[in-house]
């Protein structure tokens, strides 16, 4: 498998199973309906534990455009590599909420509240305050790409055995830092499905909040870059 074809895949199996997870949490007659924050933060990183386990060894499992610009800046992984990467990775996102959709379509159907719908697909602010916001979204995207680069290998490739303490890293971060924004923490998991929003049929759908959906591209990439940095300090 190529590399631009794991992270697409890897990528899919993470939005899939990710906002699935979300899906089900805060969507109307689904039997999984106000299971909690607690549910959704141990979904994501389920979702990314198994997404990392498929698909480590073909493509190094970065998932994240932000992962993958920090480990570029790090000097670990290639700049040339990036645009196929983060293609893969955006295109991974959007077949998985297009899965995601495919799967709870009546409930979404069946959801009167168009922000619980939103959700589903990707991130929104507690309080809207963009610059605070976008510090949100990069203090949780620096732990997340620090994190990984203490992790990896000199070669800037997860193998399968360095699932678990990515994924309990998210867990971690979704716990802890989640709260005010959500913690997409990953531009094409946020941007990617909030495309597929814009697209896809819904009875009551409201729109797709462009107005916010720079935020979290804008605060991973500078998360992952200041986790470029400090990690070449140390």
């Amino acid at each position: 498998m190529t590399p631009f074809f794991g992270e697409l895949i890897g990528t899919f199996i993470l939005v899939l199973l990710g906002n699935g997870v979300v899906a089900n949490v805060v969507l109307n007659k689904s039997k999984g309906n106000n299971a909690g924050w607690l549910t959704i933060a141990a979904g994501w990183g389920i979702a990314l534990f198994v997404a990392v386990y498929a698909v480590a060894a073909s493509s190094g499992a970065h998932l994240n455009p932000a992962v993958s610009i920090g480990l570029a800046a790090a000097g670990k992984f290639a700049w040339n590599d990036i645009p196929m990467y983060a293609a893969g990775q955006m295109l991974g996102a959007m077949l998985g909420a297009l899965i995601v959709w495919i799967t709870y379509r009546q409930h979404f159907d069946a959801t009167t509240d168009p922000d619980m719908q939103l959700a589903a697909f990707c991130t929104g602010p507690a309080i809207r305050s963009p610059f605070n916001n976008i510090i949100t979204e990069a203090v949780g995207t620096f732990m997340l790409v620090f994190g990984v680069m203490m992790i990896v290998s000199p070669h800037a490739s997860l193998g399968a055995l360095d699932a678990l303490p990515v994924a309990l890293l998210l867990f971690g971060i979704g716990l802890s830092l989640g709260g005010p924004t959500g913690f997409a923490v990953n531009p094409a998991r946020d941007l990617g499905p909030r495309i597929m929003h814009a697209i896809l049929p819904m009875t009551n759908k409201r729109d797709s909040d462009w107005g916010y959906a720079y935020v979290p591209v804008v605060g991973g990439i500078i998360g992952g870059l200041v986790a470029a940095v400090v990690y070449s300090l140390l």
